[in-house]
């Protein structure tokens, strides 16, 4: 049977009376007071302290720091609200932007709605919610007690509750029996209810709201195509240094060792000079390799089918390419499409034994889509390979590019059975938000 979430559920299931839930109930109500009575002595005493140095200033600045006040009292009325709420409330405020330093991440959480609602939240606590669960919790509480030990105060002294007067263990123990059940019945369901309407009123005052929601989401996407914009932007940095750095180099050392090989006369030396100009000009090659691997200057200049294309003909299988796209791209959508297709057919080439392979590109409505198929062995993953077998996705290459594609609202999915064929299907936003 499914356990119930809220107060409200567990007080229309049958096994109330023998879950927690009634002493959750009292739990949460009771630690309202003490909470709510330190929040109203802090805030008279934090009020008074600011009006009476308003004059030099600093009064002034502790009431703009109010709010402040209220995030520590948001956190703290959060975490207990899980006696009544086991999931939790989310907290409302956005996500810190990086690079803060103390002073702005204090004004940051100062400007915040959700700060001042948490504020207004800790006066209604402080004024009218600790008297009212003391009331009835307390009251509940103190009477329970009373029942429990009914038995044992009368048989020492004579008792009064309410109507009856027991001055025995005897009567005490039968005064248990009638009244303590049925008080915990009605105290059970009244307190459940209660501390229920207390908990939601936490959670509207202090949860997020949908318009807070909406922006949350929409700063954490903005933040990750922030870092892909920067990983672009490293990655040309790199390759740039690389093409006008590193690599002019070494075709200055391949042209100087050509020169002293045709000047020096036959012998050892000009057997290891050969020898030296033979692994530089293998250098360069691989260096060449590797920046077109980096940032390779045909997506740049032709875009995404083109810079396919000339990665298609490099590989060593025969791989056909159809690729239907109407326009240009944004520039990390481009790369991460490129760069899915490059490390497939990579690991189609050195695991998949496959014959062939083909690349398909779309757009279908607001999406990009790009698949690789091949006839290989199958039995892959994205995460690597087994069954001694692999194909598009073998590897890790491709690990990296899922967390990629996911920071632009892409995906990228994998159907490899044994005996193949696999085929690997990413989709990705033909746009980025704003």
């Amino acid at each position: 049977m499914e356990r119930p979430n809220t107060a409200w559920a567990a007080l229309g299931s049958r096994r109330f009376l023998v879950s927690s839930w009634p002493w959750r109930s009292y739990a949460y109500l009771l630690s309202s007071v003490p909470i709510g009575l330190l929040t109203i002595v802090f805030l008279i005493i934090a009020g008074a302290l600011s009006l009476a140095l308003s004059p030099v200033l600093i009064g002034i600045a502790m009431l703009t720091a109010f709010p402040l006040i209220g995030v520590a009292i948001g956190g703290i009325e959060r975490w207990r609200t899980r006696l009544m709420i086991p999931g939790g409330v989310a907290s409302p405020h956005a996500a810190m932007p990086a690079g803060y330093r103390l002073r702005a991440r204090f004004t940051f959480r100062r400007r915040e709605r959700a700060s001042m609602r948490a504020l207004g939240y800790g006066v209604l606590l402080g004024v009218f919610v600790w008297p009212l669960s003391l009331a009835f919790a307390g009251l509940s509480a103190a009477v329970l007690g009373v029942t429990l030990f009914a038995p044992i105060i009368a048989a020492e002294a004579t008792m009064e509750m309410g109507p009856w007067v027991l001055d025995s263990g005897r009567e005490g123990l039968l005064f248990l029996v009638a009244f303590g059940p049925l008080w915990y019945i009605v105290t059970s369901y009244i307190l459940g209810a209660l501390a229920g309407a207390e908990a939601e009123l936490a959670k509207a005052l202090l949860g997020p709201r949908e318009e807070e929601l909406r922006r949350n989401v929409a700063a954490l996407r903005r933040s990750r195509l922030d870092l892909v914009d920067a990983f672009e932007t490293e990655r040309a940095r790199i390759e740039r240094h690389l093409h006008d750095g590193v690599q002019q180099r070494l075709v200055g050392l391949t042209m100087t060792l050509g020169l002293a090989e045709l000047d020096l006369p036959e012998g050892e030396v000009k057997r290891l000079v050969v020898k030296a100009h033979g692994e530089a000009e293998a250098a360069l090659a691989d260096l060449r390799e590797a920046v077109r691997g980096i940032h390779p200057r045909v997506l740049v200049d032709h875009g995404l089918e083109a810079a396919v294309r000339e990665v298609a003909d490099r590989s060593p299988l025969p791989v056909s390419v159809r690729m239907v796209l109407p326009e240009r791209f944004p520039t990390p959508i481009e790369a991460a499409a490129y760069f899915v297709v490059s490390e497939a057919l990579g690991n189609v080439a050195k695991h998949a034994q496959a014959t062939r392979c083909e690349v398909e590109g779309w757009v279908a409505g607001d999406r990009l889509v790009v698949t690789i198929t091949d006839d290989g062995v199958g039995g892959a993953t994205l995460g690597g390979q087994h069954e001694g077998g692999s194909s598009a996705a073998g590897g890790t290459g491709l690990t990296g590019l899922v967390t990629r594609l996911d920071a632009l609202g892409g995906t990228l999915d994998l159907s490899s059975p044994p005996g193949g064929p696999t085929r690997l299907r990413m989709e990705c936003p033909c746009r980025l938000d704003d």
